[in-house]
C-alpha cells in the first residue's frame, strides 16, 4: 500500500517483491525459495527480495552500505523503512511511555543515521512524498531519541 500512495502505477513486480520481501526469514531451506519465487513470479521478483536480505543483513554490520543505483529495489527499501518506522512509532505511543520504549531499543537508535542517510541518498531517486513520509518518521525517532541521550548524560 506504501508503494501505490507514492508511485502511480507501481511495476507488479515491485509489488509482489514488497509483499513478499520477508519470505526468505519464514520459508524452509529447501527448496531454494529463490528459485520456487522465479519459477512462481519470474527473476526480477526474488531478485528485488535477495537485494532486500542482503540491505537487512548488513544492518548488522559497522556502516552498512546504501544502494540507490536500482530503482525498483530503492522504492522497496523506502516503503519498508516507512512502513518499520512508522510502526515502532505508533507501538511507541501505545506504551504509553515513548522514551522507554525507545530506550529499550538501542540497536534501533544506532540506526537512526544510517537511515537518514539512506533517506538523503534515496531522495533525488524516489517520490518527493514518498521521501517525505520517511522523512517524517525519523524526525520524530531522532527527537525522540535526542531526549534519550540527553537524559543519559551526566
Amino acid at each position: 500500500m506504501t508503494i501505490g500512495e507514492h508511485v502511480l502505477h507501481p511495476d507488479p513486480d515491485l509489488i509482489a517483491a514488497a509483499l513478499l520481501h520477508d519470505i526468505p526469514d519464514f520459508a524452509p531451506r529447501t527448496p531454494d525459495i529463490y528459485q520456487v519465487l522465479a519459477t512462481a513470479y519470474g527473476p526480477q521478483v526474488p531478485r528485488i527480495i535477495a537485494a532486500l536480505q542482503a540491505e537487512h543483513r548488513a544492518l548488522d554490520t559497522p556502516d552498512p552500505p546504501i544502494r540507490v543505483d536500482d530503482l525498483p529495489v530503492l522504492l522497496a527499501s523506502t516503503a519498508d523503512k516507512i512502513v518499520a518506522l512508522t510502526s515502532l512509532l505508533r507501538r511507541a505511543h501505545t506504551s504509553g511511555d515513548v522514551t522507554d520504549f525507545l530506550r529499550r531499543r538501542p540497536a534501533l537508535l544506532t540506526l537512526l543515521p544510517h537511515f537518514r542517510a539512506f533517506q538523503q541518498a534515496a531522495h533525488p531517486r524516489v517520490p518527493a512524498t514518498m521521501s517525505a513520509r520517511l522523512d517524517t518518521a525519523l524526525a520524530l525517532l531522532e527527537r525522540a531519541a535526542t531526549g534519550i541521550q540527553a537524559a543519559s548524560k551526566p
